[in-house]
Parts: structure tokens; C-alpha cells; sequence
């Protein structure tokens, strides 16, 4: 593999330029894996920012290599790091990891009382997400902000969201919250969990994936599923 340096910095309005390239890799992936994401504009991204609340990765020769921003719900008691991705030809430099770690800490420094949560899809993330000490929870730990939900709208999956009364979808919920007892022996029980059975959650999520998608066919069915 080709020995690749990236540049991870708070994005500004200098990397503007960037915004079409990066809301079109977010729905081609999202295509990719079949299951969707809220779909964001490339003003929105632009948004981002403007605020500086958004993370940028660059090559040293200025290409474009990956994004992930930050949203704040509840009146800033819940924040998510949404829309991670890394364009394809640098998926295979742990650079989804790393993106994830800087993210995470613009937000510990601008919400630093804030639970951050995440929707996902995905095993890998699930254990990033992990390893910075997030824990699978219901949605009903998730904020209860309608402004959040809205954004689901444009997901493939958002008849089964709404099926399922917003308490379940093919998304897993993660959740990390800064108040939370520390060390505490199940929490680190679980995210050793994650680090050794990645495989595991992997079969979980495709699992998730075929029943959900396939009870979807029938609405009655689907609402009985995980009550």
C-alpha cells in the first residue's frame, strides 16, 4: 500500500471548494451500502463550516480524503458526529478512525457536557465508536428533538423509522455520555467485546438488515419486530 500523509483540521471557509464532491461521495456511499443516510446539500455542508463545526481530511497535495460534522440537538444536550465518510480510493488508511477521534474531540471542546450519540449502520464504526467509549442504547436514550428525526426523511429506511414509532430501525444507537460513572465493569466488558468480536456485530448488522428489510414488505410484521 502507498505510504499516503493526511492532514485532519477543522474545516473553514477555505474548504468550501470541497462541499459538492463531499455530499455527493455521502449519497453514492450511502447507495453502495443500500441503506441510506440523511441527505445533506452542499449548503449545509458549507454550513458546517462557516461554524467550525465540521473536520476535514486533506493529502498533502490537497485532495480531498474525508469529512465528518457535528450537529447539536435539545438545545445543545445531545450532539451527533453525522456524515462521516472518506472518499474511495483512501479507505484502506485507517482514515475513517482517525477522522473519528478528531471529531469527537471538537466536540468533547464545544459541548463538553453534551451526550454524543450516533446512528450507524456499520460494524467498523461501531467499534470506533467503541473505543472512544460510546455504548449501544435504544432510541428512547436518543434525543426526543423533532428537528433531529426530520433528517431522517430522506433515508431509504424511513417507513420502517416510522413503523417502528421512531424505537427502532437498521441503524444502531450509540451513545456517550461524558457524566457517566466511569470504569464501570459492563461498559468495558462490552467495548472488549467489540475490539475482539468485530465479526460478531458485523453478522448482528447484516442480520438486522435482511430481517428488517424484509418484514418491511409487510407492515403488520414489522412492527411486531424487537418490541
Amino acid at each position: 500500500m502507498e505510504d499516503i500523509s493526511f492532514k485532519i483540521v477543522v474545516a473553514d471557509p477555505s474548504h468550501k471548494v470541497y462541499s459538492t464532491q463531499i455530499t455527493d461521495e455521502m449519497e453514492n456511499s450511502a447507495k453502495a451500502r443500500g441503506t441510506g443516510i440523511a441527505k445533506r446539500t452542499p449548503a449545509y455542508v458549507e454550513t458546517k463550516m462557516d461554524e467550525g463545526k465540521a473536520v476535514i481530511a486533506l493529502t498533502s497535495d490537497g485532495i480531498w480524503a474525508g469529512f465528518c460534522y457535528i450537529e447539536a440537538w435539545g438545545h445543545g444536550k445531545y450532539v451527533a458526529n453525522s456524515g462521516l465518510i472518506v472518499a474511495p480510493q483512501f479507505r484502506k488508511y485507517g482514515l475513517a478512525r482517525k477522522i473519528k477521534q478528531e471529531i469527537f474531540k471538537l466536540s468533547r471542546k464545544k459541548y463538553p457536557d453534551s451526550k454524543i450519540f450516533g446512528l450507524t449502520t456499520g460494524a467498523a464504526v461501531m467499534k470506533i465508536n467503541s473505543e472512544l467509549g460510546y455504548i449501544p442504547v435504544s432510541y428512547s436514550d436518543l434525543t426526543d428533538d423533532q428537528e433531529f428525526w426530520k433528517g431522517c426523511q430522506s433515508c431509504v429506511n424511513y417507513e420502517i423509522l416510522m413503523a417502528k414509532n421512531k424505537q427502532n430501525c437498521l441503524c444502531t444507537a450509540m451513545l456517550y455520555d461524558p457524566n457517566a460513572k466511569k470504569n464501570h465493569t459492563e461498559e468495558l466488558a462490552l467495548r472488549e467485546n467489540f475490539k475482539k468480536e468485530i465479526k460478531l456485530f458485523d453478522r448482528w448488522v447484516r442480520l438486522k438488515k435482511f430481517i428488517m428489510l424484509r418484514l418491511n414488505k409487510s407492515k403488520d410484521n414489522v412492527k411486531s419486530i424487537f418490541l
